[in-house]
């Protein structure tokens, strides 16, 4: 099974929110689409949690171990 990539399931999901919100679907389609992007959602979400866990190790990789992430403040 293809692991789809982070872009390609968003714009998918973008795709099926433009639909949905346009109003001209049946409600079949429409939870079809919906389930879709529940799936898609889900997707995204996993890849984006990846690219985290990867930026934690990345910030702190001269010891090996993780740390969060540090956003700066709003105020710098």
């Amino acid at each position: 099974m293809k692991k789809e990539k982070f872009e390609e399931a968003l714009a998918r999901l973008e795709e099926i929110v433009r639909k949905l919100e346009s109003g001209n679907m049946s409600l079949e389609d429409s939870l079809k689409a919906f389930e879709e992007g529940v799936r898609l959602s889900r997707i995204c979400s996993e890849r984006l949690d990846e690219a985290e866990r990867r930026v934690e190790i990345l910030v702190d990789g001269t010891t090996g171990a993780t740390r969060p992430f540090e956003e700066k403040p709003d105020n710098e």
